[in-house]
């Protein structure tokens, strides 16, 4: 379920206050990303991909948890996948 706007290549507009959930599993290389619109809505996610999050290259509040960390961006980012299932916020 990939529901970003795309913008370009393997890159996906993400909005001022997206909400990634980013859980991180130690027997596989790829985790889960799941992303919000906004942190504060009730609302189902607008993404779900499998991979990893390499960079985070924004403002942004970082929160580690323990499944993983949960990344709320302060600002307008996009998501780009820089090689398989690997993914970056610029």
């Amino acid at each position: 379920m990939n529901h970003l706007l795309e913008i370009g290549d393997r890159s996906w507009r993400l909005p001022n206050h997206a909400h990634l959930v980013v859980y991180e599993r130690e027997e596989s290389e790829r985790g889960l990303l799941t992303i919000y619109d906004c942190g504060a809505t009730q609302g189902p996610p607008k993404a779900q991909l499998l991979g990893t999050l390499e960079s985070v290259d924004v403002e942004a509040v970082i929160e580690p948890n323990p499944t993983g960390r949960v990344v709320s961006l302060r600002e307008t980012a996009s998501l780009e996948e820089i090689e398989s299932d690997r993914y970056r916020i610029a």
